[in-house]
Formats: structure tokens, C-alpha cells, sequence
């Protein structure tokens, strides 16, 4: 025992720089996600502010059952799971397309050009991004504008249900599909060039090459990714919802996200909106969970 605690000191003295560099990131964790965890207790009591956590009465699942029997449950659900299962299909693969299609450009010049203005947008603050569309959309807004060119009447897109989702969309594929692709170039800048070399040799075509050679080498990155995706399927984008939706596009607009800011930080339902977002987290940490395993047994490629 000893023995075993002399090795992990010198370890720590070896690598102290190192454990120097990880200790600012582990303290944040630390203090803004761990130790507020004891804050989940509000979803089981009634909670009085005076009294605090500890001293308000115990409630149970009492705001559990609550949120089920709530008639727009069903809704915010169903658009939280519509607007994240979109958003997977149609943002996912966005960035592996545009990665490809970023390697195989041969000027250099070029290719920085054009991949340092995908990554811009997302720098952009979500609240710009938010204005800009509502700039666009408006009535006198470019899209209009481009609708009245066609000979058709203004349309306030924002404002009609049907064309909600699509806009938030394409505006988070716009937005984050250059960003997206930093990881999977990463994956393509460790591919030994000599294999496009022989395929070519072979007389293997840009097609087959993309399929035998960068395919796999992007499948296991692409898979890891894909978990993390699909574990955050209820994660929407609120922040960019709350800034575009009306009451008119409550019906597909309005999502968990959505509705716990109405509820909890405009309505001071903090015990609700606390056992909405711990179910929330339960049942994705058990999606996550599922599709790690799924993936661990079909392709052998997983998180933990």
C-alpha cells in the first residue's frame, strides 16, 4: 500500500505542470456542475425560499405528476423530440459532407479560405443570429422581397407554423455546419496519403476512394459523435427558440426548453420546472446510455 502511494505521488510531482493546466477546468466543473447538484431536492419539496432547500416540506413526486396531468406535456414533448430528431437528420451529416468536400480541394490557399468562412457563423451569438432572421423574414425583409420578385404576397414567415421549424433548421445548420467539421478533418488529416496513392494505382476512382479509405477512417469518429447527438436529442436549441417563437407558433415551436422558462423564471415555479428538468436529464442520460450499447455491440465502437 505504501509502495502503491509513494508511485502516485511521484506521478503527481512528475506531471505537476500537468495536473497544473487540468486544475482550472476541473475546479469549474467542480463548482458550477457538481455541487449544485444537491439543488435537484427542489423537485421532491415545496419549496419556500425563507425556509431554504432543507427547511421546506417534502412533496414527493408530487410536481412529477404534476407536469404528466399537465395538458401541454404532450405538445412539448412532441415538439421537443419532432425538433431533435430534424435537427439530428438534417445537421448531422451536414458536417461529413462539407468535410469531404473540403479534402479533396488542392489549392491550400483556397481551402483555408473558404473553411475560415464556414467556421464564422458560429461565432455569431445566437441573439444576432435571431435578429438576423427576423430581418430577413420580415415583411419589407429580404425573403419577401425575393417572394414579391416571384409576383407572390408577403408572408410573415415567423409568425406561420408551417415554416417555423424549417427556419430554425437551417438557420443551426448554417450556423454550426463549418464549426462541426474542425473534428472530422482532424480524422482525415491522419489518413496516410500513400493509400490514395496505390487506390489510384489501382485504378480506383474519387468515389471508391472516398468509400474504402476515408469512410473508414471517419466511421469511428462519425459514430462518436453520433452518441453524443443522440444522447442530447432533447437538448433544443431554446435559447434561439425563445428568441423566434410567438403564441402563434406555439403549437410546433413551443419545447421543454421553452416551457420551463415560462413556467420557472417568468412564473417562479421552481419546484415544477426542477422535475421537469430532472426527468429531462433522466431520460437522456438513458438514451445515451442505449445507444452506446447499441453501438458497442454493432460496431464495437463506443463511449465507456
Amino acid at each position: 500500500m505504501k509502495t502503491t502511494n509513494n508511485r502516485l505521488v511521484a506521478r503527481i510531482v512528475k506531471h505537476r505542470y500537468l495536473y497544473l493546466m487540468v486544475l482550472p477546468g476541473f475546479l469549474t466543473l467542480l463548482i458550477f456542475h457538481y455541487f449544485p447538484m444537491y439543488g435537484i431536492l427542489i423537485a421532491f419539496k415545496d419549496f419556500n425560499a425563507s425556509k431554504g432547500i432543507w427547511g421546506s416540506e417534502w412533496v414527493g413526486i408530487k410536481y412529477f405528476t404534476s407536469f404528466f396531468s399537465d395538458p401541454m406535456a404532450f405538445r412539448v414533448l412532441k415538439n421537443t423530440l419532432l425538433l431533435g430528431l430534424y435537427t439530428l437528420f438534417w445537421s448531422f451529416p451536414a458536417p461529413i459532407i462539407l468535410a469531404l468536400l473540403f479534402n479533396e480541394l488542392k489549392n491550400k490557399g483556397y481551402k483555408k479560405l473558404v473553411q475560415t468562412v464556414s467556421y464564422f457563423p458560429h461565432f455569431i451569438s445566437v441573439v444576432i443570429v435571431a435578429g438576423m432572421l427576423k430581418e430577413f423574414t420580415a415583411r419589407d425583409g429580404l425573403f419577401n422581397h425575393i417572394v414579391g420578385f416571384f409576383g407572390g404576397d408577403p408572408i410573415m414567415f415567423l409568425l406561420e407554423p408551417d415554416y417555423f421549424r424549417t427556419i430554425f433548421i437551417s438557420s443551426g445548420i448554417w450556423q454550426g455546419v463549418g464549426f462541426g467539421t474542425i473534428i472530422y478533418l482532424a480524422a482525415l488529416s491522419g489518413i496516410d496519403p500513400t493509400l490514395y496513392d496505390v487506390a489510384e494505382v489501382d485504378g480506383a476512382g474519387r468515389w471508391k476512394k472516398v468509400l474504402h479509405i476515408t469512410w473508414p477512417s471517419l466511421k469511428p469518429t462519425t459514430i462518436i459523435l453520433l452518441i453524443f447527438a443522440v444522447g442530447g436529442i432533447l437538448g433544443s436549441d431554446f435559447q434561439k427558440i425563445i428568441l423566434l417563437y410567438s403564441p402563434e407558433t406555439y403549437e410546433v415551436a413551443d419545447v421543454i426548453g421553452s416551457y420551463v422558462y415560462r413556467q420557472g423564471i417568468l412564473g417562479a415555479q421552481y419546484e415544477y420546472t426542477t422535475a421537469i428538468g430532472l426527468f429531462m436529464s433522466v431520460i437522456s442520460f438513458t438514451i445515451l446510455y442505449l445507444t452506446n450499447w447499441l453501438s458497442r455491440k454493432v460496431s464495437e465502437t463506443s463511449l465507456f
